[in-house]
């Protein structure tokens, strides 16, 4: 991978790992089982550890957007968990092949590849 693509590729993985943080947060709040919230507040904080991994690896402080966090727990209300946890895997299981090229040069990034196919993984166990 070309250094100028990957830094961009880390960049995006740093800026939806703090985005899901904040989504993780609000979807805990929305949620109506106790056991989906903890869930989802433990996600939220291994998301806030992805960040951190890609941060040291860009350098850069970036601020997290509000838009996931906004959106997610209206959806939930529209969707029920029934249709809108799968969607919610597919990006988790999205990240798995996004951040595979990038683990080939980052060690450190093979672990949060195989926390996002986990929590995947997690959150259709959730239905």
């Amino acid at each position: 991978m070309p250094q100028q693509n990957e830094r961009k590729t880390l960049l995006k993985a740093q800026q939806g790992e703090l985005d899901a943080v904040l989504m993780y947060h609000a979807l805990a709040d929305a949620v109506k089982e106790k056991k989906d919230a903890e869930t989802f507040r433990r996600l939220a904080s291994e998301e806030g550890r992805h960040a951190a991994v890609f941060k040291a690896l860009t350098g850069e402080n970036l601020k997290p957007k509000k838009t996931l966090a906004t959106l997610l727990p209206i959806l939930y209300k529209l969707l029920g968990k029934k249709r809108l946890y799968p969607i919610i895997a597919k990006f988790e299981y999205n990240a798995v092949n996004t951040y595979a090229p990038v683990a080939a040069n980052h060690p450190e990034v093979e672990s949060v590849k195989n926390d996002e196919k986990r929590h995947g993984d997690t959150v259709l166990g959730l239905l």
